[in-house]
């Protein structure tokens, strides 16, 4: 089964942690796929990781860029897997059909938003119930990420 990382953001915003779990994905050869709650979330998204570090460089596209195979990360706002990714991110509460397609599904959530939390906690359910293996990751002090569960 698809292994499932929810992170429950409290000290840092998506913005900050996103380039961070991307970064790693990179390192690793790997491929992913960001699934955001709209278009204009993705293409807000799409330029800040142009731009969230001057010093970096984090390779990545959407649909406004093409090459969708080309690209290791794939922003879009459906539920799509044009770049044969293996890591799914999913960020704005949104949820996917193809979990089980993927190896790794990372949902990032706000814990500072109740919502959100209530949202996550239903996810986490629903997950559990399809018999994908959960993992729930915090936010230390320090700004990294304690295993938690």
């Amino acid at each position: 089964m698809t292994e499932i990382r929810f992170y429950h953001l409290q000290r840092r915003t998506l913005e900050q942690a996103l380039p961070k779990i991307l970064e790693k994905v990179i390192e690793r050869s790997w491929r992913a796929v960001v699934l955001a709650g709209s278009p204009e979330r993705v293409d807000a998204l799409n330029q800040h990781l142009w731009t969230y570090d001057p010093a970096s460089f984090l390779p990545h596209g959407s649909a406004r860029d093409g090459f969708a195979e080309r690209q290791p990360v794939w922003l879009t706002a459906e539920d799509e897997n044009p770049n044969g990714a293996t890591v799914l991110v999913l960020v704005d509460g949104v949820t996917s059909d193809r979990l089980g397609t993927y190896d790794l599904v990372c949902d990032l959530f706000d814990g500072n938003d109740e919502e959100a939390v209530l949202a996550a906690r239903d996810r986490w359910k629903a997950c559990k119930a399809a018999g994908h293996g959960l993992t729930y990751w915090q936010q230390n002090d320090r700004g990294g990420w304690e295993k938690r569960a």
